[in-house]
């Protein structure tokens, strides 16, 4: 559509933008509607609000907008006559239609790439001569029908003469008779069966599978033959034998196509891995290979610390027999050996990280402690994952609770891959690399992202399962494959997830030149394993770098039109769909330097200055800026730039390159990256982040990323019946949400949940004006109860809400949020506060409170609560709790806990974008913004209990310079935050100090200096950390903010910290410690002005809920309220048009099953939403 005020698919909050720079009533423009395909909205700015129509065709393809009931409809043939019809004054809008705001200016097409002569062209598709003839679809708009008819019978006759000769000027000598007559008759008389069948947009040729099934029935039977002959072959040498297997599938069935390639495949597999089979059984004997696929014993040289003596011994773990033995000698007897199930917890410490705290369980049912102290860091971590290992494969339990994950990306240059490329799978090279103890344990999933692929698919994926094959002994099982031209991700799974793995879900988005084009874009692959929901996205962004805005717009066009997960999410994108969601891929963000700083940049390469670099990355500086990737999180960069090296070595980038043009800079740049974003309080931890040194047949370096993620399962309540009867209910109360938007509406708030039968609609909220740009839509008495199919908390406890808030006038979703269910003080009111979302874009917050009612019983342990961190108190100190804060702001904590949990996750608890990514110096200065929320969890609450004997825990995220300008620090109180099992060898680079070093000016104390970390190697750069800055988020975000009527945290007294009652422990410092990136959760509900200067004593004071009061007002702005024509000299005008029943029917006002579907493994029954018919946008 070629008219200036059709804008397309821009976003409702551009729209707003761009009607709000015009500043004039009546300006207007059309976009296309975000809640229905076909649908438009016409956007028209009076009094500086925002008034959305939405335009829905009608089944004649007429255009009609919506209407309240009782007010007639009027049909348009297009856009053109509708907007020209409006123009007019009093034709039922709330001002005509005057100023049409025109089309931004499209950017200029991509450049061709910088490596264009290296890069393939598109693969080369196969002809289609059908198509190639058919008429255009001009012709019936043009032409009469019987004239159409006519054009239609000589297309048919042209297309079978045409094949027909085709078919003549072959060599058919050697087809048989009667193959050949029958593909004569197909060309001749059938084909035009087929033909009309493609003309009614059918993609099925019923005359064409006839025919090939005639053409190889001797070829099926054959196969079908000879197939169990090969299978009986391969299964004698069979390197695995897995139970349940040993039974023949029979697939017999029809000579049909699909059925005919099947068994094919199946044959051209056999006959490939035969031979390797039977090769491989006589070099290492019928046993060699069963033994290779176990985990052989590993042992450790430890010391011990007995009475403060160190000694020298051995831990020998022993995976297969469930067994930790503890030797004097590395060769001798064993001195005692302790079993899987008395092994209780293991206790990482946070400041030395080489040392562990075994809890063994003795003879008597009491607990020892005992300690070690392992070579490094990395010694330690292999030991942990043998254990949890250990205890995974010992696991009484039938399915997991944890698996493991590698992500891996990598740019192949459009050059075949090296035959070696084992490295890339066991995390060896530079950054945050495994241990060589953890290189036999092979992870539950591979996901395998490429870009500049040149390779096929078959060929790629023999490449990997081989690789994986050598270091793993396991035959890995092709979950999905999905390719855009060179852009391709592989998953694959252990052949004993294959039966967890369902809902597999593939798609892709082209963000190349004008958006059509496939040499830039995104491939996605989506699944549940089990209850768990996955996401995985490869993308290869726009090159260049001056084109970061390009590469934004890119990500932006993948986040909304990228199509993947369960269907019925439809007011979310792949953000909020997924418990976990994985982005790698070429990013192409730049390290933003000007060219004559490429040999400083080298320089500092080869000095390993990662984060004096890392502060000109321009991923970085996006996401600290909340342009991409909102609320995603990265591991800590300790490599080097993995782009754009000489290829065959990796000793020297080729910075340079003699275009046309003049000389090309590409400066050494970190341009493969993975993210990730995770539901709140689950359980990740990245394990490894790094690239490998050793595969060098691309300018790219291959980049790895393992993570330990919690899973849940199938839920089949084992408690007793009398209490999974009870019926579990969870109610929101004192909720409002405070939107950035100039929108003149009314909202509503769907919730979604795979706990409950559908999604569930709450009534419209009652609005009020915030502060410039804001407003504040109230759900005081309008919010339903929710029912949960299940009310055992062994489920319920691992569920999640999802929210959107949405607009009456167009059902158009303003901002979506996601709320944990993970409540321990049940039956009582927790705070609530949630970061609302749009289309990649920060749009607004949601507050409240929750209640949540279960059945009774209690979660099980989980097998990622095996693995604790411990904090390590300074002598001489009291005792204070750490806050997980925001980059720039305090909030004042209450209810404090001492006792962690492993399983929070800060993306959704208020955290600023940039928080979880610390690897900028404090050269990003780290900038308050007014309108960040508190840092407050996506709910609050008293931390879990567990058997850990902590005393202490660290807040997740590091603790950036500010300005000078910012004010002091503030000594108020912080809750203690529970450790979440992130990545436990974490040392931010700009802090350039332990996380557990206190602050100790106020002593008079000299700061240690900076351990050094055999994880990372030595640090190239010391930095201090500067003081977070003091903000009232209330007066930050809305001016004059109506409070809650009780913002009290309605919890239960709590519980005296464990670390004050130990005395062995000693306490840490009255400040707020920079420590590693644990995540934690919190319960909040005093104002910042009654904690500053308090000091916690053990158990903190709850102060009292605050009192009612009556918003302000501005006497000089008129609330959004009051700017209504009736009220202002404009009694002429109509109301706003709003739905009818003539529309209503396009629209599904039926709340949808949850588990009746294909998309999720629930089965149930189908509610129906009730709810108003009609609705007005009257203000």
């Amino acid at each position: 559509m070629d008219q200036c005020w059709y804008h397309g698919n821009i976003t409702r909050s551009r729209a707003e933008d761009l009607l709000s720079k015009v500043g004039k009533d009546g300006s207007f423009l059309v976009r296309a509607s975000e809640s229905i395909a076909s649908a438009y909205a016409l956007c028209v700015l009076f009094r500086n609000c925002v008034y959305t129509y939405r335009i829905l065709p009608d089944k004649e393809n007429k255009l009609i907008v919506q209407a309240s009931e009782g007010v007639p409809v009027k049909y348009f043939e297009n856009l053109v006559e509708l907007i020209e019809f409006y123009k007019k004054e009093n034709m039922g809008l709330v001002w005509h239609l005057k100023y049409p705001v025109l089309r931004e200016a499209e950017e200029a097409a991509d450049e061709p790439e910088e490596d264009a002569d290296l890069v393939p062209t598109p693969p080369i598709l196969p002809l289609r001569n059908i198509l190639m003839t058919l008429p255009s679809s001009e012709t019936k708009e043009v032409s009469s029908l019987p004239e159409n008819s006519k054009v239609a019978d000589v297309n048919k006759l042209s297309l079978s003469e045409t094949l027909l000769q085709r078919l003549q000027h072959q060599d058919t000598s050697s087809v048989p008779d009667e193959h050949l007559k029958l593909i004569q008759d197909y060309l001749r008389v059938h084909i035009i069966s087929d033909f009309e069948m493609v003309q009614t947009g059918s993609s099925n040729l019923p005359q064409l599978k006839k025919l090939l099934a005639l053409l190889c029935k001797g070829l099926f039977s054959e196969a079908s033959r000879t197939l169990p002959s090969l299978e009986s072959i391969q299964k004698v040498f069979e390197q695995q034998l897995h139970p349940g297997i040993h039974q023949r599938s029979q697939m017999l069935g029809e000579a049909s196509p699909v059925n005919i390639v099947l068994k094919l495949n199946q044959l051209i597999s056999l006959l490939s891995s035969i031979e390797e089979k039977v090769k491989t059984l006589l070099i290492e004997g019928p046993d060699s290979t069963h033994r290779r696929s176990l985990i052989p014993p590993v042992t450790f040289e430890v010391k011990a610390d007995s009475l403060g003596i160190f000694s020298k011994i051995h831990l020998k773990v022993d995976v297969e027999m469930g067994k930790l033995i503890i030797k004097r000698a590395k060769d001798g007897p064993e001195d005692k050996f302790y079993t899987h199930k008395k092994i209780l917890q293991l206790i990482k410490s946070q400041k030395v990280p080489n040392k562990l705290v075994i809890v063994l369980e003795t003879e008597k049912e009491k607990t020892q402690r005992k300690e070690y102290v392992f070579s490094d860091s990395k010694k330690r971590e292999g030991f942990c994952q043998l254990l949890q290992q250990m205890k995974n494969k010992h696991s009484e339990q039938p399915e997991p609770d944890m698996i493991t994950i590698f992500i891996g990306t990598w740019n192949m240059g459009a050059a075949p891959s090296p035959k070696k490329i084992t490295s890339w799978f066991l995390s060896k090279g530079q950054g945050k690399t495994r241990d060589d103890t953890a290189d036999y344990i092979p992870h539950d999933i591979y996901v395998i992202g490429t870009q500049e692929d040149a390779q096929g698919e078959k060929e790629w994926l023999e490449t990997l399962r081989q690789s994986l094959q050598e270091i793993t002994s396991i035959s890995f099982k092709v979950i999905a494959i999905h390719t855009l031209w060179n852009i391709r991700i592989v998953v694959l799974a252990k052949p004993e997830h294959e039966n967890r793995i369902s809902h597999i879900c593939t798609d892709n988005v082209k963000t190349g030149i004008a958006n059509t084009l496939g040499n830039k874009g995104a491939v996605g692959v989506s699944f549940m394993f089990n209850g768990t929901s996955f996401g995985f996205v490869n993308s290869h962004l726009t090159s260049g770098s001056e084109k970061k805005h390009r590469r934004n717009q890119n990500y932006t066009s993948i986040l909304r039109f990228l199509t993947l997960g369960d269907k019925k999410l439809s007011p979310f994108n792949i953000t909020h769909r997924f418990t976990h969601l994985f982005w790698l891929g070429d990013l192409n963000y730049r390290v933003e330097q000007p060219p004559t700083e490429a040999e400083n940049i080298i320089q500092k390469i080869r000095q390993q200055q990662y984060p004096e670099l890392l502060a000109f990355d321009q991923l970085l500086i996006e996401r600290k800026d909340q342009k991409v990737f909102l609320q995603f999180e990265e591991e800590e960069i300790t490599f080097a730039p993995t782009y754009r090296f000489e290829r065959g070595t990796r000793e020297k980038y080729a910075y340079t390159k003699q275009k046309a043009t003049g000389m090309k800079y590409n400066l050494p740049s970190w341009c493969d990256r993975v993210l990730w974003k995770s539901y709140p309080m689950v359980h990740v931890v990245c394990q490894s982040y790094g690239c490998t040194t050793d595969i060098m047949t691309s300018d790219h370096s291959p980049v790895f990323a393992t993570f330990e993620v919690g899973v849940t399962s199938q839920f089949v309540s084992k408690n007793d019946s009398k209490y999974t009867n009870s019926q579990g209910e969870i109610e929101f109360l004192h909720c409002y949400a405070t939107l950035k938007t100039k929108s003149q509406t009314k909202f509503y708030i769907e919730f979604h949940s795979s706990c409950l039968e559908s999604f569930v609609k709450s009534q419209e909220g009652e609005n009020e004006d915030g502060s410039e740009g804001e407003l504040v839509v109230k759900f005081i008495d309008a919010l339903p109860k929710l029912t949960p199919i299940i009310s055992d908390p062994e489920y319920l406890l691992d569920q999640h809400i999802l929210i959107s808030i949405k607009s009456s006038d167009s059902d158009e979703s303003y901002g979506e949020g996601c709320i944990a269910l993970r409540i321990e003080a049940t039956e009582s009111l927790v705070p609530i506060h949630t970061v609302l979302t749009h289309h990649g874009e920060k749009t607004g917050v949601f507050q409240g409170e929750i209640k949540l009612q279960t059945s009774q019983g209690k979660q099980r342990e989980k097998l990622y609560d095996f693995v604790k961190i411990e904090r390590d108190e300074i002598a001489g100190q009291k005792p204070k709790n750490i806050s997980n804060l925001e980059p720039s702001k305090d909030w004042d904590q209450t209810n404090s806990s001492s006792t962690p949990t492993d399983i929070s996750n800060p993306n959704y608890q208020g955290m600023a974008a940039f928080s979880q990514q610390p690897s900028a110096t404090s050269q990003l200065k780290q900038i308050p913004s007014p309108d960040q929320p508190p840092a407050l969890g996506s709910y609050e609450q008293q931390p879990k209990e567990t058997t850990s004997v902590m005393g202490q825990s660290q807040s997740s995220s590091t603790s950036p310079s500010v300005s000078p300008l910012s004010p002091k620090p503030s000594l108020q109180p912080t809750v203690n935050r529970s450790i979440c099992s992130r990545n436990q060898e974490y040392l931010p680079p700009e802090l350039g100090k332990t996380i557990a070093e206190p602050s100790l000016q106020e002593e008079g104390q000299q700061k240690p200096e900076m351990f050094e970390n055999p994880l990372y190697g030595s640090m190239g750069c010391k930095g201090k950390a500067a003081p977070k800055k003091e903000q009232d988020y209330p007066k930050a975000s809305r001016k004059e903010q109506p409070p809650l009527p009780d913002q009290s945290c309605h919890l239960a007294k709590p519980q005296e910290p464990e670390s004050s009652k130990n005395p062995s422990k000693q306490p840490s410092p009255p400040f707020l410690v920079p420590t590693q990136r644990f995540r934690s959760y919190t319960c909040s509900g005093q104002s910042e002005e009654k904690n500053t200067g308090e000091k916690t004593q053990g158990k903190p004071k709850i102060t009292a809920p605050l009192e009612n009061s009556a918003p302000l007002k501005k006497l000089v702005k008129p609330l959004r309220s009051e700017v209504n024509p009736s009220t202002q000299g404009q009694q002429n005008k109509p109301p706003l048009p709003s739905k009818s029943r003539a529309v209503l029917d396009m629209q599904n006002s039926k709340g949808r099953d949850y588990r009746d579907s294909s998309e999720l493994p629930h089965s149930g029954k189908h509610r129906t939403e009730e709810g108003p018919v009609g609705r007005t946008a009257t203000p």
